[in-house]
């Protein structure tokens, strides 16, 4: 319990929060949220998510926090989540089934609020729809944890040039080496789109920000990626337009004729 009322204590001192609600388990969760608490109710009724954020222990009684997040994602309008943990081997888990943030132990009042800040641009980006193109907060950017060797490294997405399709997983091409993740491109593709990232193939989606040319050849159209050694990649028929479109409304440094 103290860990539940820690949190409960950096929450509801925390500005951005207006009410806290606390369950000991998943099970008492998800009574919670299907109560007839009015403020809930109203929500409800609203069509909205019926609280802003669920901030859940991966170590709980019953249901662990990985498995309450399965749950949540199938709500009409899911809640965002943010989970706490002592391992950093939950962080992959995480992000997997769709986590915000996660806290590592002990949780302190600037880590929470900076996953606080990270709920309150999601909820924006959501409000603005799926296209929205404001640029994150240089302190926003997301870290993407991946498995070597029995060890979680944590990259930094501004890092990633360019992802590839592999089947289930994605690889991401870094400015030192590539990654493999358990996560799809189409999953990549919708998270990362605030970021500048654009899908330009079916097995490609690049970052915006480092095209610095774009060819046109006998067999179609292809980019020219810069912030590491040149890398040239496909651009399919279908994914053309939109590109063209997306280098004119947001011309990048070093982008056009030589």
């Amino acid at each position: 319990m103290a860990g539940l009322d820690e949190m409960k204590y950096l929450l509801g001192n925390n500005p951005r929060v207006g009410r806290v609600l606390t369950a000991f388990d998943a099970a008492e969760a998800l009574r919670l949220l299907r109560s007839d608490d009015p403020e809930l109710i109203g929500r409800r009724d609203q069509d909205e998510s019926i609280v802003d954020a669920v901030f859940a222990d991966v170590s709980m009684p019953g249901l662990s926090g990985m498995e309450l997040a399965r749950v949540l994602t199938a709500f009409r309008n899911p809640p965002a989540l943010v989970f706490i943990t002592g391992h950093e081997e939950n962080a992959l888990e995480a992000f997997e089934v769709g986590a915000l943030d996660y806290i590592m132990k002990p949780a302190n009042a600037e880590r929470v609020d900076r996953a606080l800040r990270t709920v309150e641009k999601n909820k924006l980006q959501a409000a603005k729809g799926p296209r929205a193109l404001e640029a994150p907060a240089a302190d926003d950017d997301e870290v993407i944890p991946v498995e070597l060797a029995g060890t979680t490294k944590m990259i930094p997405r501004k890092n990633v040039r360019w992802v590839e399709a592999q089947g289930d997983y994605a690889r991401l091409h870094t400015t030192d080496g590539s990654h493999l993740v358990r996560i799809p491109l189409a999953q990549l593709e919708e998270r990362w789109a605030e970021a500048g990232f654009l899908r330009i193939h079916r097995s490609f989606l690049v970052s915006l920000s480092l095209v610095t040319e774009l060819r046109m050849s006998s067999s179609g159209y292809s980019v020219v990626l810069g912030g590491g050694p040149p890398q040239e990649l496909p651009v399919s028929r279908r994914h053309t337009r939109e590109l063209k479109d997306r280098l004119v409304r947001a011309p990048r440094q070093g982008w056009g004729p030589q």
